[in-house]
């Protein structure tokens, strides 16, 4: 299992760091992973004045999975658009083509104090959201900044997929609900977009594949309102690149933190990009304060949808809830009666979980 790891920006080295760790330990217990590191993001503007460059893209095309931390700090807000740490991530989904964008947002029951919400509506969340991530308005042409025929200056985006983007987007998000509930809710804007009209006939004629699935469709505004209002009611949700960016980071808060929350972003082929799905945090960076539970999270979601190692995934994810039993909490998730621990803290007692189990 060849891993290419990018510690990034910001707390990403930080948490990279205890991901490895428990990936440590599964080696000494006998998986055969090898792991080999490079910069991504503003690392990568500072090592080599590339975003994505050549010597990280050589390696993740040559590996089997992707374990990246987190890219982005004030630093580099004021670089050229091109060389910006966010367009590395941009580029590296383009490169690998992983297109399938995969979110989970679950509720461990020790943490339904620290959601916003009240737990009884969201104590039991256990919700899948399936984004498409290469297409849509954030890569469409045209698009840009110019003068119009009027003389004056206007900005233009293109929302636009093509049926076989729908349809592969279409086939994962199935495919995930055959082995959960058997229920799918594709998320769109039919009554407004065509390029979502055309989402939603897709998804319809992709249906008929899977006779077991109860497929349901929703607006987007109103499924905003519904994660809110009752986010139960959801499994598995699919929905084109942006609708899915914004929906998955309010689910995200459902949780309690957005330092809970694991990702995969997968090719045809299950080969995939793993990282937690907040920031990079610079302004708790370097004061080992940050949550790791996420980017090791990322590491099980990695075992399992890459590598098919299910028992390790289980191995990993059942020492989270272990050491979130015995009371240990990251800043952003303490509350009282917990032992408030820091990042390496954190990792030192998920280790020790793991070590426990045999």
């Amino acid at each position: 299992m060849k891993i290419a790891v990018l510690p990034g920006d910001g707390i990403g080295p930080e948490i990279i760091a205890q991901a490895q760790r428990v990936l440590d330990v599964l080696r000494q217990d006998g998986l055969a992973i090898e792991t080999e590191e490079a910069p991504l993001g503003g690392a990568g503007y500072d090592a080599y004045g590339q975003p994505y460059p050549d010597v990280t893209q050589k390696l993740c095309r040559e590996a089997d999975a992707v374990l990246l931390g987190a890219v982005g700090g004030p630093q580099y807000d004021t670089l050229d658009r091109p060389l910006r740490p966010e367009r590395g991530l941009l580029a590296i989904r383009k490169d690998l083509n992983l297109f399938a964008n995969l979110r989970p947002a679950i509720l461990y029951p020790e943490l339904a104090n620290a959601s916003t919400l009240k737990p009884e509506v969201v104590s039991g969340l256990d919700i899948m959201i399936v984004r498409e991530l290469t297409g849509d308005i954030y890569f469409g042409q045209p698009r840009g900044i110019a003068v119009n025929e009027l003389g004056e200056r206007e900005a233009y985006n293109t929302m636009r997929y093509s049926e076989s983007e729908i349809r592969r987007i279409a086939h994962v998000a199935f495919g995930i609900a055959m082995k959960r509930n058997k229920k799918l809710c594709s998320v769109d804007k039919a009554n407004v977009l065509e390029t979502t009209e055309f989402w939603k006939e897709i998804m319809i004629d992709v249906a008929r594949a899977y006779p077991e699935v109860e497929l349901s469709h929703m607006y987007v505004d109103n499924a905003a309102m519904q994660l809110v209002r009752n986010p139960k009611q959801f499994d598995v949700m699919v929905t084109g690149n942006i609708f899915g960016d914004i929906l998955s980071d309010e689910a995200s808060m459902l949780t309690g933190s957005i330092g809970m929350l694991p990702s995969a972003s997968l090719d045809q082929n299950n080969k995939g990009l793993y990282e937690p799905s907040h920031g990079s945090a610079p302004d708790i960076a370097g004061k080992d304060l940050a949550n790791p539970l996420a980017t090791i999270l990322s590491a099980a979601m990695m075992l399992r949808y890459t590598f098919s190692q299910e028992a390790a995934a289980q191995r990993v994810e059942g020492a989270v809830k272990t050491v979130l039993a015995q009371g240990y909490r990251t800043a952003d998730i303490h509350e009282a009666g917990c032992q408030k621990v820091s990042c390496s803290g954190m990792g030192d007692a998920v280790v020790r979980a793991l070590a426990a189990q045999h």
